[in-house]
């Protein structure tokens, strides 16, 4: 089953939610998957389980609420989020198979630049000696997914001193150029999108 990917450059937050839930929505049975590949204006997003008290201060950047799992987090430039649109029934994936092969792909992207990363069980994302370097959180709707992960490149981090990312307060962040990896979101796109299509094609 091929995955359509699209690469949507630098978008606003709110256009785009809009945009991948009305794609769910009104899927049908044959609709292709797709995987959208974009960064960011600044933003925080609030999850389902989001607490408010999670964000600080959050300044001059907009807070939305979204209906994905998780809590509060981060989105911006420099910042690489891939949004999975597949339909799980018809790749027979569940969804903890789906987040699973979501690590893994970022995990697979991350060591073929040399960096040592892994998932945590009890809290989704990836770390790298600690640091979170990757962030997911999704939404599953009759039986297709949305939404996706987020993986920091080359970004300014201080607005996640805003929040508690993910609900964890003081929770340490990087990024893929801190850790000595590439800081062009291009060529990360590039290789994330080909560790998703193996992972997801398995």
């Amino acid at each position: 089953m091929s995955i359509v990917v699209r690469r949507l450059g630098r978008a606003e937050y709110q256009p785009t939610l809009e945009a991948m839930t009305r794609f769910t929505a009104t899927r049908a049975a044959d609709t292709p998957d797709e995987i959208w590949l974009l960064e960011h204006e600044p933003v925080f997003t609030l999850g389902l389980n989001g607490d408010a008290r999670h964000v600080l201060d959050a300044g001059p950047i907009p807070v939305v609420q979204v209906d994905r799992g998780g809590q509060v987090t981060y989105h911006g430039p420099g910042q690489l989020v891939a949004y999975t649109l597949l339909d799980l029934q018809r790749r027979r994936l569940g969804v903890r198979a789906l987040v699973t092969a979501l690590e893994n792909a970022v995990i697979a992207t991350l060591a073929a630049y040399g960096i040592t990363a892994a998932s945590r069980p009890k809290a989704p994302g990836v770390y790298v000696a600690g640091a979170k370097v990757a962030s997911l959180g999704l939404r599953v709707r009759r039986n297709c997914s949305y939404h996706g992960l987020a993986l920091n490149v080359d970004m300014d981090l201080a607005p996640f001193g805003r929040i508690n990312p993910c609900g964890f307060p003081g929770i340490e962040v990087t990024d893929v150029a801190r850790l000595g990896g590439p800081a062009d979101l291009d060529r990360v796109s590039g290789d994330l999108e080909g560790a998703l299509l193996r992972g997801l094609s398995a």
